[in-house]
């Protein structure tokens, strides 16, 4: 008999990893179907199998299995492929159930953990990666990579030419580069910070003026 708690757990884990941590960074709505529909999916059918003497062997098929399928149905992210396995694995398993029962919890917090701090936005966020592609054939890789700080206005890290084309005359690259930091807004000395405006202000200090200046006109 599936073990309730396990399941419990499993649910709870699949909803902070599909909605607490993936939506909330990459704002994909239809992934989180597909992850919440794949961890069910596996769970139901890895507690069926748990009772079959080869369970392991079948578990670790419909795993593989399932990755071929999904990940040659459309192109996806690096980072949605991590969430796609980390669903597969949290509903193997609590299906699949091991010895002792905290065990499996155990599991899907450490992949929680895992996947929180990996996929954290302060954790390399000025770093990134496009491919580009170049109207000219580029040779001197020293030369690409300044045309390309100049045209992207950063520090580039790594580039990779892909592809070049000389009869169309373009140069396709995978580059890798750090973005420069904000600019810092400084106040000149002897130039004061200008006043916040408050809403209201402006009435009251009128209606003071014109009830200083009232008595004064009827003198």
């Amino acid at each position: 008999m599936p073990d309730l708690l396990v399941l419990g757990a499993d649910l709870v884990a699949i909803i902070v990893l599909a909605y607490g941590l993936y939506y909330r960074r990459h704002r994909r709505r239809d992934m989180v179907l597909a992850y919440v529909g794949l961890n069910i999916g596996v769970l139901a059918v890895a507690a069926v199998l748990s009772n079959v003497a080869v369970a392991t062997g079948l578990g670790l098929g419909l795993f593989g299995v399932l990755s071929i399928i999904r990940l040659r149905s459309s192109e996806i992210s690096h980072e949605e492929v991590a969430y796609y396995f980390a669903a597969l694995a949290l509903g193997l398993i609590a299906g699949l159930q091991p010895d002792p029962r905290v065990f499996a919890p155990a599991l899907s917090l450490l992949i929680l953990v895992a996947m929180y701090v990996a996929d954290h936005p302060a954790l390399f966020r000025r770093l990134r990666r496009q491919v580009i592609t170049l109207d000219a054939v580029h040779v001197d890789e020293r030369a690409l990579e300044a045309k390309l700080e100049s045209m992207l206005g950063c520090l580039v890290l790594r580039v990779i030419i892909l592809e070049t084309d000389l009869v169309r005359d373009q140069t396709t690259v995978d580059v890798r580069y750090r973005l420069a930091p904000p600019p810092e807004h400084h106040v000149e000395p002897g130039h004061p910070a200008r006043a916040e405006h408050r809403p209201g202000t402006e009435h009251g200090a009128t209606a003071a003026h014109l009830g200083s200046t009232t008595p004064a006109a009827g003198r």
